[in-house]
């Protein structure tokens, strides 16, 4: 394994987000000319206040993706849309097939040398109670539009990218949690600091720290052979681990109930109909509750054995992740195992 870190120009997509703001500021920090895409006005601004040079396009616009992509040596390609319950699920083929299909032909058009590729775990497809590898095979049925729309384009994406000539790493990343992440799973935690939290599915989650995953994508960068995947998971627990975990560190005893299988789908049935009369996102829906019960176990070691990756203990992030929670004001009861909480 070469120990030269890159130095080359980089575009991302998706910088402004929770894992692509992680990914800039490391790249901004390592000294790299960094070019950021941005559709907005207010996304321009975070992004150059991050530190990128930023050029206005949209993955959806193929020649506004060539144009930010010129000069370009290598592409981190972020951008992609995340959801469940989604009111039209096609947006997430949009944003996630059509647009992950733009950037890699753009990077080729451009002349991009290597892109890498934000993916997803959920791409593996791993049969139900089994440890996912890279190369686990699809268990054939999808649990969720999301899950199926990260397939396509990944892919999709390994077939363009071959086909053109183009180097494309993927990075297949569990479910991303730390500091600055309140939405899915961080949001079941940051119920059961508060009290909130009455009932859970018990299933396996798989979790990958932001820092060690931001460090992933530049180690795949550096070191990824070009068509590979590589998944980041530095923890497996079950939900009622992980909610006793920051039960602990929080000084709570209290813990939600845990919820038959049958009882949550026929919950969730109920909860979608009567949103989708009402014309309303639910906020629990089928796909959602079927994730949950299907559960993922992910092997995240071929990331350490072959780009290096190292992965913080779970503890350790998890502690520093409810103090974030606190800090932000986000719990809004006092904590007993907290200092001044």
């Amino acid at each position: 394994m070469s120990t030269a870190a890159p130095t080359g120009p980089v575009l991302i997509t998706g910088g402004g987000g929770f894992v692509g703001r992680a990914i800039l500021d490391r790249l901004v920090a390592a000294g790299r000319p960094v070019r950021a895409l941005a559709r907005s006005d207010a996304s321009a601004g975070v992004l150059a206040g991050a530190g990128a040079e930023v050029v206005r396009g949209d993955i959806l616009d193929p020649a506004s993706l060539e144009r930010a992509m010129r000069g370009a040596e290598v592409v981190y390609h972020v951008a992609g849309l995340n959801g469940f319950c989604l009111p039209d699920p096609g947006e997430l083929e949009r944003m996630n097939v059509t647009g992950t299909r733009n950037a890699v032909r753009a990077a080729a058009a451009a002349g991009v040398r290597r892109l890498v590729l934000t993916s997803s775990a959920a791409t593996i497809g791993e049969a139900h109670g089994t440890v996912a590898t890279e190369d686990s095979p699809h268990r054939g049925t999808f649990l969720s539009h999301y899950e199926r729309s990260k397939f396509a384009a990944e892919r999709e994406a390994l077939a363009e990218s071959a086909r053109l000539g183009l180097e494309l790493v993927c990075v297949n990343p569990a479910s991303v949690q730390g500091p600055g992440r309140t939405r899915g799973t961080a949001k079941i935690l940051i119920d059961a600091l508060n009290g909130r939290l009455r009932m859970v599915v018990d299933s396996r989650m798989s979790l990958v720290e932001i820092g060690d995953c931001a460090d992933g994508h530049l180690r795949a960068e550096a070191h990824g052979a070009p068509g590979a995947r590589y998944l980041l998971c530095g923890a497996v627990l079950g939900v009622g681990e992980a909610i006793d975990l920051i039960g602990g560190i929080a000084g709570l005893r209290e813990g939600p109930r845990r919820l038959p299988a049958p009882v949550a789908m026929t919950m969730a049935t109920g909860v979608e109909l009567v949103a989708r009369l009402r014309r309303r996102r639910p906020p629990v829906c089928r796909e959602m509750v079927r994730t949950l019960l299907h559960g993922h176990a992910y092997d995240g070691s071929r990331a350490t054995r072959d780009l290096g990756l190292v992965y913080t203990p779970v503890e350790e992030w998890m502690a520093a992740t409810v103090r974030w929670y606190v800090a932000e004001g986000l719990v809004t009861r006092p904590l007993p195992g907290l200092a001044g909480g």
